[in-house]
């Protein structure tokens, strides 16, 4: 699935990596725990968190995932934009929570 249509489906707002709306994923993991992340995620895949640290990034790095959602309108600082920027990883953010985020995107065939 292409990141336009996640952005589409969340309603989501791109805040890093603006140019990433042809970037596919292929696997979709839901979790603020980063050490489940870390145990089940598959490469390219998308994450979506409602914790918002500089964890989330660096997660994301090691697992080759292409974009973070931030759920519940939570919105990363700077330096977490900035982390992100460098590691070549978009960066959204959708007012939706997780659950409703994630039954979303698995009813348009996005899973792990």
């Amino acid at each position: 699935m292409k990141l336009e249509t996640v952005i589409k489906l969340l309603d989501a707002k791109v805040l890093s990596k603006k140019d990433c709306l042809e970037t596919e994923v292929f696997a979709a993991c839901g979790s603020d725990l980063m050490s489940d992340v870390l145990a089940f995620v598959k490469d390219q895949a998308l994450l979506l968190t409602g914790l918002v640290n500089s964890q989330v990034v660096r997660t994301a790095e090691m697992m080759d995932m292409k974009a973070i959602v931030f759920v519940r309108g939570k919105l990363p600082g700077d330096d977490i934009l900035e982390l992100a920027d460098e590691a070549g990883i978009a960066i959204l953010s959708t007012e939706l929570p997780l659950y409703i985020s994630c039954g979303k995107l698995y009813s348009e065939g996005l899973y792990n």
